[in-house]
């Protein structure tokens, strides 16, 4: 593979994946590791990635969500884990807010049965939570979008503003330590920041491909977390980044 075309599929390679390691790249392109060193540092100082020990993550910015039901179908083990972790660290009683998202929505899942008050920021969440036993349900208003359901606007907001809860669990499209919880809906960012505003206490969760993402719309920085809760396929040095940062991490 000639020089020119090895830069330009280890750009889409990494700019795809979020990050890859250079020993992927090496099979990628059947070059040498050396050789694909030597091209990372070609590609960093051109600004097109950033490099790490072992490997590179993109610095492009990735602004299209792709769509609720084709996420919802992507790592649904893991998605499950993280939403049984996040309910024991919720106790009977609280009362609770609950981003929009998968995850978020396996999180309801979880929270069935419990005896708790919460209120869901999307109609997918709502509908798993409705008819639940022991739980009363509190449903904001605003408009909700297509397909992801989530709910947004000024009635949203609203909602929010007039409430004070325990627990925020909050998604995010993307997190790093340097660049905090991004969404890439400028709407969604606003419900985010207000959720976060209202809640004592403020959970993230975030499946490992999260770590290599900024999207667009800027919610919050790292140290507005008070736990973050991912699966162990979360980067190293990404999750011990945040811990610096006094943000308890728990890989599940």
């Amino acid at each position: 593979m000639a020089s020119t075309d090895r830069l330009r599929r280890i750009t889409e390679a990494v700019r795809e994946a979020g990050r890859m390691g250079v020993a992927e790249l090496a099979g990628l392109t059947g070059a040498s590791e050396m050789t694909i060193r030597r091209d990372l540092e070609v590609l960093a100082a051109q600004g097109v990635l950033e490099r790490y020990r072992g490997g590179a993550r993109s610095l492009l910015l990735r602004g299209e969500e792709p769509p609720f039901a084709l996420r919802s179908q992507e790592g649904q083990e893991a998605k499950r884990r993280i939403a049984e972790e996040v309910a024991g660290l919720i106790s009977d009683g609280e009362s609770v807010v609950l981003d929009s998202g998968t995850t978020c929505l396996e999180v309801a899942r979880a929270l069935v049965h419990r005896r708790l008050t919460v209120m869901p920021l999307s109609l997918h969440a709502v509908n798993a939570l409705a008819g639940a036993p022991h739980l009363t349900l509190l449903v904001p208003g605003g408009r909700p979008r297509p397909g992801e359901l989530a709910l947004t606007g000024p009635l949203t907001t609203a909602s929010l503003a007039a409430l004070r809860f325990d627990t925020a669990v909050i998604g995010c499209c993307g997190l790093t330590a340097a660049d905090g919880l991004t969404a890439y809906d400028l709407d969604d960012a606003t419900v985010k920041r207000a959720a976060i505003d209202a809640s004592r206490r403020v959970v993230a969760v975030a499946e490992a491909a999260k770590f290599s993402r900024t999207a667009l719309a800027f919610v919050a920085p790292a140290s507005a977390l008070h736990a973050v809760v991912t699966d162990e396929a979360a980067p190293d040095d990404e999750t011990d980044a945040l811990a610096a940062a006094g943000v308890t991490v728990r890989k599940v």
